[in-house]
């Protein structure tokens, strides 16, 4: 329970007393503890989570977009510029993205990262890829070294 100042635990009698840190004992025994005073406040509403809930929400809204007027929507006129033009603006975001990194830009680091993962999500639903099923390889490789991981891949015959 975190430590309340006593000029915060003085009760109405003791303050109408004139008296400072001083109570009547019938006043302290009237007094509600402090701890029930700081759960009577009601709890303010919160913005949702910052977590990788988003990811799903995200997919949900361009999902959404997909078909829908060019004019109204990001997402909307990217989808309808085809995969090409899709692949083309992740990888510009992708490429601004490792800038900010080599930089040690974080705060501009972070942001480009929101536009890459933006960016991958409307390349998925493009290509028809549902965010569970990249979550479900990424659980299907957790826990395996990533050496191992890849030399389990098969070879490319025209990998050098």
């Amino acid at each position: 329970m975190p430590k309340i100042p006593k000029t915060m635990r003085k009760n109405d009698d003791t303050k109408a007393a004139g008296k400072k840190g001083v109570a009547k004992k019938t006043a302290r025994k009237k007094a509600a503890p402090a701890a029930a005073i700081v759960k009577a406040v009601p709890a303010l509403p919160t913005e949702p989570a910052a977590t990788a809930e988003i990811l799903d929400r995200l997919f949900n809204v361009v999902v959404s977009r997909k078909g829908t007027d060019p004019a109204v929507s990001h997402s909307a006129r990217l989808l309808s510029r085809g995969r090409r033009k899709i692949a083309q603006k992740f990888g510009e975001e992708a490429v601004e993205c490792l800038i900010e990194a080599v930089a040690g830009n974080t705060e501009e680091l972070i942001g480009e990262s929101a536009d890459v993962l933006y960016h991958l999500i409307v390349m998925w639903v493009d290509a028809g890829i549902h965010p569970s099923d990249v979550w479900a390889e990424l659980t299907r490789r957790e826990g395996t070294s990533g050496i191992a991981e890849k030399a389990a891949r098969p070879r490319d015959p025209l990998a050098v």
